[in-house]
């Protein structure tokens, strides 16, 4: 299993602020705002002006003055012609640089702009508000009538008092009110006061397949409407996330699209802007923390099924329901598989009474080896894969007991979340 941490909601960000610039301030002997020094009118030595000196008036005959007119209107034409071919021969080069062709009409976008452009008026800021603090994330347009869907680590801390603030595309901002939220598959679901959003639509998650390309749009560190692009790494990756005390099970979507914190509860979307993940977490370089944390090109995003089904859930009742087994899984076990507990554990009996396990035939001690026909090595990779499902989904268990192995159909059951 890849150890991964939960994207924080980010702090709001620090403004930038540009250089400055090398300009000489207005002043005596300056114009003002141009950056220039002007040169001193010319003085004499007790600080007076000079005096313009006086020429005497000659006398110049009619015949004169004709032939005068004549030459320098000739000399005039000459020079001029002379003069234009000196300085053009001499000019500097052009110093306008080329500019791309208008073309006519509206030019289409194609490709990740016209991704962008059809889906970022539906994508939001979150920004909560609270007492001892604040934080951002991201989310997007569920419904036309003000439902947005985000992660349930957004928006925790306003769970017992504070403010969401949803921010959208074109910066308005409105105050939300959390409809309802699910740790264990840390999504949430709040809603605005406005009618007449633009939802985007969710696409089935169930035929993705690795190497396709994807988008990410949120507002990382506070960055909001931020693109950024690549492609489906991996699927069914078992990632823990969330709330560290009441982890979400999720069988994540891999994607290299860089993810930071404060993309949170924003949409990955396929080449036709549909939905078919919910960015939640990034792995961790070691020896990070989780205000260090940044893009290494591992993130993780909830599959767009298993939102849908949550998310209308959570619009519905404001509950989630997730699925169970029955069975209490040995932490401790480290052989082959996963090994249901062989006693109880804090008072808590291995088997669920006429549980799903327990009407399937599974004993204490039986370890699973394989769900559906995948192997799973690690206790969280069993439950990601059950979280999975949707209660009354029916799975087949790969279970090796003390005369062997054996397949056992189990229906799973339904439990209701916080």
């Amino acid at each position: 299993m890849v150890p991964v941490s939960a994207d924080v909601p980010a702090p709001a960000p620090a403004s930038a602020v540009a250089p400055a610039s090398d300009v000489v301030p207005d002043g005596p002997g300056t114009a003002p705002g141009d950056g220039s020094v002007a040169f001193p009118a010319a003085v004499d030595s007790f600080g007076r002006p000079p005096r313009a000196r006086r020429r005497r008036r000659r006398a110049v005959p009619v015949w004169a003055l004709v032939l005068t007119v004549v030459a320098s209107l000739v000399a005039g034409g000459v020079g001029g012609v002379l003069g234009t071919r000196w300085l053009d021969d001499r000019r500097p080069a052009d110093a306008q640089l080329p500019l791309a062709p208008v073309a006519a009409g509206d030019v289409e976008l194609t490709g990740v702009a016209a991704i962008a452009q059809a889906v970022l008026p539906s994508v939001v800021a979150i920004e909560v508000r609270t007492a001892t603090g604040g934080g951002t994330g991201s989310g997007f347009v569920l419904r036309d009538d003000g439902y947005v869907l985000t992660n349930n680590h957004v928006v925790d801390a306003a769970a017992d008092g504070g403010e969401i603030v949803v921010v959208f595309a074109d910066g308005s901002e409105e105050e939300a009110e959390l409809v309802g939220r699910t740790s264990e598959y840390d999504l949430a679901v709040i809603k605005v006061d406005r009618e007449g959003l633009t939802p985007l639509v969710l696409g089935d998650s169930d035929e993705v397949v690795v190497g396709e390309p994807v988008v990410a749009i949120g507002a990382p560190l506070g960055l909001a409407s931020t693109v950024t692009t690549g492609i489906v790494s991996a699927l069914n990756r078992p990632v823990t996330a969330g709330d560290p005390q009441a982890p979400a099970f999720i069988n994540a979507i891999q994607t290299d699209a860089a993810i930071n914190p404060g993309n949170s509860g924003g949409p990955l979307v396929n080449v036709r802007g549909e939905v078919i993940g919910i960015n939640s977490a990034i792995a961790q370089a070691p020896g990070a923390t989780q205000q260090s944390a940044g893009s290494i090109g591992l993130g993780f995003a909830i599959p767009s099924e298993q939102a849908r089904r949550t998310a209308e859930q959570l619009i519905e009742t404001g509950h989630a329901t997730y699925p169970v087994i029955g069975a209490l899984l040995d932490q401790r076990y480290v052989g082959e598989g996963v090994q249901v507990s062989a006693e109880a554990q804090e008072g808590t009996p291995p088997l669920t009474p006429d549980g799903p396990a327990d009407r399937a035939g599974i004993e204490p001690g039986d370890v699973i080896l394989a769900i559906d026909g995948r192997p799973v090595t690690a206790a969280d990779e069993l439950i990601v894969a059950i979280r999975a499902k949707a209660p009354g989904d029916a799975v087949v268990l790969t279970v090796r007991d003390g005369d062997g192995e054996r397949e056992v159909r189990v229906v799973l059951d339904e439990f209701t979340g916080n």
